[in-house]
């Protein structure tokens, strides 16, 4: 447990931040494992808009300090990969 006034404040900020953040994060996976499931199962018309969603909630997500730029453009690129390769084989 904290012992001063400004770790008891800032353990009651992170918990704000972690509740309004927390729902976003969670969409992030939903729209990439949906763009991904259609990737895979070769439907690629429908995975290109599910890729664009992904990448612009990635965008989001980063723009607001949610996840790190880093990590947002780690994800996209590894999507667009999976994504070219996909539409390369067929």
């Amino acid at each position: 447990m904290a012992n001063t006034k400004s770790a008891l404040k800032m353990i009651r900020v992170a918990a704000r931040r972690r509740a309004r953040n927390q729902p976003v994060r969670s969409a992030l996976k939903t729209y990439i494992g949906k763009a991904r499931k259609q990737i895979a199962e070769g439907q690629l018309e429908v995975a290109q808009t599910l890729v664009l969603k992904a990448i612009s909630a990635l965008d989001r997500a980063a723009e607001r300090g949610i996840i790190h730029p880093n990590q947002a453009a780690r994800r996209k690129s590894r999507l667009v990969k999976q994504f070219n390769k996909a539409q390369s084989t067929t």
